[in-house]
């Protein structure tokens, strides 16, 4: 394992390798991140596991709309939130299949 100690805070360099193993959790199995690694990463919460070329990748659960409402009530605020395109009618799709 290859940790720096930068005052009270150890840090992991990029690419630095380090080994774990696979613990039981019930039925599962699962891993524990060191604390350093979940710190350097900002891991927290809710994760997302992806298979990539038979590798693990752990990383934030990602929200692509975080954030939007703050920004659409600003827009509100300063009147910046008028239509971009003049309203169209609905399609027999829009009234009858479309689940809004």
């Amino acid at each position: 394992m290859d940790i720096h100690s930068l005052g009270d805070y150890n840090v992991i360099p990029m690419g630095a390798t380090i080994k774990t193993r696979l613990v039981r959790i019930g039925n599962s199995q699962g891993i524990r991140i060191p604390r350093v690694i979940v710190e350097q990463t900002g891991l927290q919460g809710e994760l997302e596991l992806e298979v990539r070329d038979r590798q693990l990748v752990v990383r934030p659960t990602s929200r692509p709309r975080a954030g939007w409402e703050d920004r659409f009530r600003e827009m509100a605020r300063r009147r910046d939130d008028r239509r971009l395109w003049p309203e169209t009618a609905l399609s027999s799709f829009d009234e009858k299949e479309w689940e809004w």
